[in-house]
């Protein structure tokens, strides 16, 4: 089993509270920022935190909703329904509304310095990935990390929410997973565009048959085809990208 801890991370806002997951087998490794859905930091993100450093890497996974308190932000069932959706989506809407760009950066400052200096963390590149909303913010952070940010990854993100120039300036690889309920094939074949005019090494494609969510165990949205399918283009591509660090 990974080794796991919590961790506060000093920012320009204060200290954000983070959830860790590294081998147990010593040693530094090639860290991946993980960014969780708008739900937040709980066990289902803590458990694909561990899963993924089994496979050799640092995962540090930021409660980006800090200046409102530790995580939980907000109280969650353990299964997140039909019937508890609407309530908890209308608490968290307007943190995520308070997270903007700006605030985005600089806490992505403060994430990856604080990566670069862990012990358990190989020097070199990173990888950044991101479910629902946080799909947005790990592409926010690759292209405003170029030099650092190796390998971007979003799930049922809404990548293009920035519009097509936010992807200029991205050098990383990029692997967009998409839900069959939030875009249509033109919309894809649009934001690919917008990516192939920025210069973007990519795939993105929609997961066929998946809702809004897909890889989240502890909602009505998930679907265990689409799960798989994510770790299959997720693990290869960090392995690509960040293999050197190894």
């Amino acid at each position: 089993m990974p080794s796991d801890k919590t961790l506060h991370i000093p920012t320009p806002d204060g200290l954000a509270d983070a959830y860790a997951a590294f081998p147990d087998s010593g040693g530094r490794h090639p860290a991946v920022l993980m960014y969780a859905d708008g739900f937040g930091i709980r066990p289902v993100l803590r458990e694909m935190a561990r899963e993924l450093a089994g496979h050799g890497y640092y995962v540090l996974v930021p409660n980006v909703f800090y200046r409102h308190g530790p995580a939980p932000v907000i109280e969650l069932p353990e299964y997140i329904g039909e019937e508890a959706r609407p309530a908890a989506i209308a608490q968290l809407m307007p943190l995520i509304e308070a997270h903007t760009a700006e605030r985005t950066l600089r806490d992505a400052d403060a994430y990856l310095r604080f990566l670069t200096t862990q012990p358990e963390v190989a020097p070199g590149p990173v990888a950044v990935t991101g479910y629902c909303i946080g799909g947005l913010l790990a592409t926010r952070t690759a292209a405003a990390h170029p030099g650092q940010v190796a390998a971007l990854a979003a799930f049922h993100g809404p990548v293009g929410a920035d519009g097509p120039h936010a992807f200029t300036g991205i050098t990383a690889q990029a692997h967009f997973g998409h839900a069959e309920s939030d875009l249509t094939p033109e919309t894809l074949g649009r934001l690919n565009e917008a990516l192939d005019a920025a210069g973007v090494s990519h795939t993105s494609e929609i997961y066929p048959g998946t809702a809004h969510g897909f890889t989240m165990s502890d909602t009505d949205a998930f679907d265990a085809t689409g799960l798989k399918h994510h770790w299959d283009r997720l693990l290869p591509l960090l392995d690509r990208t960040l293999a050197g660090s190894r």
